[in-house]
């Protein structure tokens, strides 16, 4: 939230004017009262976001009332304000809800001073109910060594420095949004806010809401006042993602908006300033877009200061594999699976594929063939899963949790003088325990000291590498 209204509840003629002048010079709106009665009487009427409460008032006591106003849902920051001011009492107002104390008489530069404050903590308290989630800072696209990425966090280190409004284009799936938060992270602003909306979510009639705020009773349902994006991200970095999908009507305010960097709320008449950076995404063909006629071809000049194109996973290939192991650590630490990197077919198979859905894509197969992979082994071609990609299968390495597959004849005798594999050991085992308890993996685990997990793996390789299961041996679980 931001302060607007302010409420002065003090008996004292001469200080409540004087607080009065203060805040008409910074153009808030204030209402005065000069009892507990008359301050109640207010707050009923209205939401304040400010409220400066003597301790002591003739009708009451400005504690008691304090304790009151912290139980309403939309309370506003209280400074409680005294010219009896002791340790155990200001102790008293903080640990009750009071935002601040302070002592009479006071200076206009103090005020000013609470006031600052005020505005900085409110501005949080708006930011962080809008932010319900954090993106992990290990997902950067930044990852790579191709000539392409060294141009593009050349380009960053550069631009993030200015002001400078910021048009991030790409495919789906690349990391525009990513890139964005990097202009945030490397800029003057980085302290401040970063503010993000998603043009494609919401509905056109919420729009215009969701950018300026609205006024309490600017249509139906609009029970109370909202601050929208554009104030929440003021001194700080406003992100348009997909801005293609602004509708038409929307268009023109927001371009005066980044004209101007002024607007008003629905249903408001109060012009706000708010000093914002802007950095719009897009994986649409904006030029297109204004040759059709859906979109503004001044508003694409005023976002298109700086363009910044993001490229396919596709023309960067050989930054595919630090990319998959980057993701790799992250998620065998996320889901406390231990794989020891990427076998050989997998790397062949990572750089066979097109990856059409690009880093995201790329993110969301490494995460799932952590998933089916083996504690203590490389992940797999077969893990990954990617469609039109053939591999060797590999029979050393655990792929994916399938119905086992079991050859019926016996295990070859082991003579003096000849040398088994350690595989066709291992495996001799597992279908001589499968033999044993009738086709019972969770027996058959058990009895040779594996999980179950381990064993259903195990005998997917084999039927990977063409072995056959005998109907009384495929048995489920138990």
């Amino acid at each position: 939230m931001s302060l607007e209204k302010i409420l002065i509840v003090e008996d004292e003629p001469i200080v409540r004017s004087l607080l009065q002048s203060i805040f008409a010079r910074q153009k808030y709106t204030v209402a005065c009262a000069s009892s507990l009665a008359e301050a109640k009487a207010s707050i009923e009427r209205e939401a304040f976001d400010m409220m400066l409460l003597d301790l002591r008032l003739p009708d009451g006591d400005g504690q008691k009332f304090l304790e009151q106003v912290m139980a309403l849902p939309e309370r506003p920051l209280v400074v409680m304000v005294t010219g009896y001011g002791t340790i155990e009492s200001a102790v008293s107002c903080m640990r009750a809800g009071a935002f601040d104390y302070v002592l009479k008489p006071f200076s206009p530069s103090q005020i000013e001073v609470i006031l600052r404050k005020a505005q900085s903590y409110s501005q949080l308290v708006g930011v962080n109910k809008l932010l319900t989630d954090d993106p992990e800072d290990e997902d950067s696209v930044l990852v790579g060594r191709s000539p392409a990425m060294l141009r593009l966090r050349q380009l960053i280190d550069r631009v993030a420095l200015t002001d400078a409004t910021v048009l991030v284009t790409g495919e789906s799936g690349t990391g525009k949004e990513m890139i964005a938060r990097e202009f945030y992270r490397r800029s003057p602003r980085r302290d401040h806010p970063y503010i993000k909306v998603n043009c494609a979510a919401i509905s056109e009639t919420l729009m215009e809401s969701e950018f300026f705020g609205h006024e309490r009773g600017a249509f139906t349902g609009a029970t109370e006042r909202r601050e929208g994006r554009f104030e929440l991200a003021n001194h700080g970095t406003l992100l348009l993602d997909e801005v293609s999908e602004i509708p038409p009507g929307l268009q023109a305010k927001l371009l005066r908006v980044l004209q101007e960097r002024e607007f008003e709320r629905v249903g408001g008449n109060r012009t706000i300033k708010v000093n914002v950076r802007i950095i719009a995404t897009s994986n649409r063909d904006l030029i297109s877009y204004v040759e059709k006629g859906d979109f503004r071809q001044d508003l694409y000049y005023r976002l298109n200061v700086f363009p910044v194109m993001v490229p396919p996973l596709r023309e960067r290939s050989e930054d595919i594999p630090m990319l998959a192991e980057h993701f790799l650590r992250r998620f065998a630490r996320k889901h406390g699976i231990k794989v020891t990197g990427l076998s050989d077919s997998a790397r062949s198979a990572i750089q066979a594929y097109r990856w059409p859905g690009n880093v995201r894509e790329l993110q969301n197969t490494i995460e799932r063939a952590v998933i089916l992979s083996e504690g203590g082994r490389p992940v797999t071609a077969a893990s990954l899963g990617l469609p039109g990609v053939n591999f060797e299968p590999e029979p050393a390495y655990p792929s994916s949790e399938a119905a086992p597959a079991v050859a019926e004849e016996p295990a070859a005798p082991i003579t003096d003088g000849e040398v088994v594999r350690l595989d066709q050991l291992e495996k001799q085992a597992i279908l001589a325990a499968l033999r044993k308890t009738g086709g019972n993996r969770t027996q058959a685990a058990a009895a040779l000291g594996i999980s179950i997990r381990t064993l259903r793996n195990k005998l997917q390789e084999y039927r990977e590498a063409g072995d056959s299961i005998s109907a009384d041996l495929d048995t489920p679980d138990a």
